[in-house]
C-alpha cells in the first residue's frame, strides 16, 4: 500500500514538472540601480529594484518595484542572449538612460529603447 502512494504522488509530480518548465509568464530579479538613471518617462534613484514582467517576448512589459511600490513600467524587448557573461546595469552615459539589463543566471537580457527613437 506504501508503493502505491509513493507510486501515485511520482506520476503526480512527472506530470505536473513540464508544465513548470514552460510556463514563464512571471519573472522576477532583483537589481542594484548604482546611479540615477531615466528609464520610460521615470527617473530611477539608486538602489534595489525587483524588476517584474510577464511572458517570453520578445516585446514586453517591465515593472521596476522598490521597497513594494511599482515605480515604472516601461516597455522593453526580452533577448534570450547566450552571450551574456555577468549581471550588468548597461547605461548611456550621455543621456544617463538605462539601455539594458542583463541575467546571468537566464541568459538574458532586457532591453529598453531610449526616449526619442
Amino acid at each position: 500500500m506504501k508503493y502505491l502512494k509513493y507510486l501515485t504522488l511520482f506520476s503526480i509530480l512527472a506530470v505536473l514538472s513540464p508544465v513548470g518548465v514552460f510556463a514563464r509568464d512571471n519573472n522576477q530579479h532583483s537589481v542594484d540601480i548604482p546611479t540615477t538613471v531615466q528609464v520610460g518617462g521615470t527617473q530611477l534613484k539608486p538602489g534595489n529594484y525587483k524588476v517584474n514582467w510577464q511572458g517570453a517576448g520578445p516585446d514586453i512589459q517591465v515593472t521596476f518595484l522598490r521597497n513594494g511600490k511599482t515605480v515604472a513600467t516601461v516597455p522593453a524587448t526580452l533577448k534570450n542572449d547566450g552571450q551574456v557573461t555577468q549581471d550588468e546595469i548597461v547605461t548611456d552615459s550621455a543621456t544617463k538612460t538605462l539601455t539594458e539589463i542583463d541575467f546571468h543566471r537566464d541568459k538574458e537580457a532586457l532591453l529598453f529603447q531610449q526616449s526619442g527613437m
